[in-house]
């Protein structure tokens, strides 16, 4: 599983002129999963991005982490970044999970995160989302699991 994880001071999925979910101060998580992923990859990640040290402590080093500081999580489930571009000008997704395999790891995933203490909200998988991210630094990583 991939992630790219967005410190952000807000953020939001709209569908079409709905908005599915909403965040303040947190992270937005975008989530791929890949073919050969499993359920403790999903588990892993979430442990992964809940401890993961990227807001400021008071000598304002990143030292805090979404569940230190009591922040929110938007999950947004996103193929595309298990996209290979090695050959040519079109990406392929080969790697990526098919939809019956990645919605379910995506939901743990989620839950995971809820486990661990954190409120969390999500996008709508397989829709077409409008994704606000406010990013805060901006500071993004990206994590594997």
């Amino acid at each position: 599983m991939r992630a790219v994880v967005q410190r952000v001071s807000r953020g939001a999925v709209r569908v079409g002129d709905e908005l599915v979910a909403e965040i303040g101060r947190g992270v937005v998580v975008l989530v791929g999963v890949g073919r050969d992923d499993s359920e403790a990859n999903a588990r892993r990640l979430a442990e992964k991005v809940a401890h993961l040290r990227i807001f400021p402590d008071e000598a304002d080093r990143m030292n805090r982490s979404v569940l230190d500081i009591g922040g929110e999580v938007l999950v947004v489930s996103q193929f595309t970044l298990l996209a290979d571009t090695s050959r040519g000008r079109r990406p392929s997704f080969v790697n990526a999970a098919p939809p019956d395999q990645a919605e379910p790891l995506v939901s743990l995933f989620a839950r995971a995160l809820q486990e661990l203490g954190l409120t969390v909200k999500t996008g709508r998988f397989g829709a077409q989302m409008l994704v606000e991210v406010f990013n805060d630094g901006p500071v993004t990583i990206i994590l594997e699991a």
